[in-house]
C-alpha cells in the first residue's frame, strides 16, 4: 500500500472527528495491543484449528452459534466438547433457537445429558412479544479458557467446514485471537447468557491455560459487539468511522448486501475523495429475496466508479471489509439491516498490516475467481428483475 501523503492525512482526520461527533454519546470500545490474530482462509483449516484448541482446553468452552447443523461438523464439534467435559473442563453452548430450528431437539438433549450447559437464544414465547421475535443471535465463537477465541462467519454445519460438494458449498474463512480482547468475548458471552438464564455462567479463574492458546502478538484488537438493546448500531459505526478514514483503498466481501443510505454515501463519499472502493458480493445467493434487494443498489454506486464483483460457484458467505491495507473488520456482521439493528453480532477490528496481507491476498483470489458488474449490463437487466426489486424493497427492513 502506497505510503499516505500529508495532504489526505490532513484531510481524513477531520472527517473522523465529524463522524464521532455524529454518533453521539456512544462509548468507545477499548483497543487490546499484543494479540495473536491469525487467519483461517478456508472453512476446512478453521474447523481443524478450532478441535486442535479444543483438545487444548484446560478449564472453560464457551460456545456461541446462530446456527448447528445435526450433520458430520456439527457431531464431530459435540464429540470435541463432550470430550473436554469427560476430562473436567467446563462448557456452556448458546445456540439461536430459530437459527438451529432444522436441527433436532434430541441433538442439544444428547449434549445436556454429557456434562455440557446448553441454552437456545430468544425460543419464541408469548411473553417477550412481536418486537423480540426476529430478534436473533447472529455470533459465531468458541472462547477456550478465557485465552484463545475462534470467530469469523463459518457456522457450524458442512456447507461451511469443506465438507459439503457443490452448489451448496459456502465460501467463507474463520480467524482466532489471543491476548486481552478475549477478556470482551467472555463478557459478552455472559452477558447473553445472564440474559437468557437470568444468571451469570460460572467461568472458572485461576487456571493457567495451555501456553499455545495464551501466545501474544503485535496486533491491535477492538471488539466490537452489536445488538438491539443499543441506542444505535455500534456495528454499523464502525464500518461508517473506518470508511470515512479510508485514504487510498476499500475492499468488502459481504453475503447479504442492503446497507442502507447512510453506508451508500460513505462510499460514494470515499470514491470521490479518490479512494478505490472495491465490493465483493455473491452471484447466488442462498437468500435469493435479499439478493435482489441489494441489486437495487448497485447503479449509484457504479456511476460513482465503485467497482462491483460477484463471485459464482460457491455461495459467498465471508463478511470482511479492508480498510488501506492496515485495518480489517471482520467476524460476524454483514452489511444489511438485520445486522445492524435487529440482531446480536460480533465483530473485530485488526491493526495490523501484516494481517492485512494475507486479508488482501486471500480476496485478491476470490476477485480473480469473479465476475465484475459493469453498469452498462446492470442497466440492461430484465423488467421482472426491477419489478421485483421494488417489490421486495417494500419490505427491505423485515429481511
Amino acid at each position: 500500500m502506497a505510503a499516505e501523503g500529508p495532504f489526505k492525512g490532513k484531510k481524513r482526520f477531520p472527517r473522523m472527528m465529524r463522524l464521532l461527533g455524529r454518533l453521539g454519546s456512544s462509548p468507545l470500545p477499548l483497543e487490546y495491543g499484543d494479540c495473536r490474530v491469525l487467519l483461517f482462509p478456508r472453512g476446512r483449516g478453521f474447523f481443524r484449528a478450532l478441535h486442535a484448541a479444543i483438545r487444548r482446553a484446560r478449564g472453560s468452552i464457551l460456545v456461541e452459534y446462530y446456527l448447528i447443523r445435526d450433520d458430520r461438523t456439527g457431531r464431530a464439534l459435540a464429540e470435541a466438547l463432550v470430550s473436554a467435559v469427560q476430562r473436567g473442563v467446563h462448557v456452556w453452548l448458546i445456540y439461536d433457537a430459530i437459527g438451529s430450528l432444522e436441527t433436532p431437539s434430541a441433538f442439544f438433549e444428547d449434549m445436556a445429558r454429557q456434562g455440557i450447559e446448553v441454552t437456545p437464544f430468544n425460543v419464541p414465547s408469548v411473553r417477550r412479544g412481536l418486537y423480540w421475535f426476529d430478534r436473533r443471535d447472529h455470533r459465531k465463537m468458541v472462547v477456550i479458557d478465557g485465552a484463545m477465541a475462534f470467530l469469523g462467519g463459518c457456522n457450524i454445519g458442512d456447507e461451511y467446514s469443506g465438507l459439503l460438494q457443490g452448489t451448496g458449498r459456502f465460501r467463507d474463512f474463520g480467524f482466532s485471537i489471543s491476548g486481552d480482547a478475549v477478556e470482551d468475548l467472555v463478557r459478552s458471552f455472559c452477558q447473553t447468557w445472564r440474559m437468557e438464564r437470568g444468571e451469570v455462567p460460572s467461568v472458572p479463574a485461576g487456571m493457567a491455560p495451555d501456553p499455545f492458546l495464551a501466545r501474544r502478538g503485535r496486533a491491535g484488537v477492538v471488539i466490537v459487539s452489536g445488538g438491539p438493546q443499543q441506542r444505535g448500531s455500534y456495528i454499523r459505526s464502525a464500518f461508517l468511522f473506518h470508511i470515512a478514514a479510508a485514504s487510498e483503498e476499500i475492499l468488502i466481501a459481504t453475503p447479504y448486501f442492503v446497507p442502507g443510505l447512510r453506508l451508500v454515501r460513505s462510499l460514494m463519499r470515499a470514491a470521490r475523495r479518490g479512494v478505490k472502493v472495491r465490493l465483493l458480493l455473491p452471484a447466488r445467493s442462498d437468500v435469493p429475496l435479499v439478493q435482489f434487494l441489494g441489486r437495487s443498489y448497485y447503479t449509484p454506486l457504479l456511476k460513482r466508479g465503485i467497482e462491483i464483483w460477484e463471485l459464482a460457484g460457491e455461495i459467498l458467505h465471508a463478511k470482511v471489509m479492508l480498510v488501506d491495507g492496515t485495518r480489517t473488520i471482520l467476524g460476524s456482521a454483514n452489511l444489511d439491516q438485520r445486522s445492524f439493528h435487529r440482531n446480536f453480532e460480533i465483530n473485530s477490528i485488526v491493526m495490523d498490516a501484516r494481517f492485512g496481507v494475507q486479508v488482501r491476498r486471500m480476496l485478491s483470489k476470490d476477485l480473480r475467481a469473479a465476475r465484475q458488474v459493469t453498469l452498462d449490463a446492470h442497466e440492461g437487466r430484465g423488467w421482472v428483475s426491477r419489478v421485483l426489486e421494488r417489490v421486495i424493497g417494500l419490505f427491505g427492513r423485515f429481511l
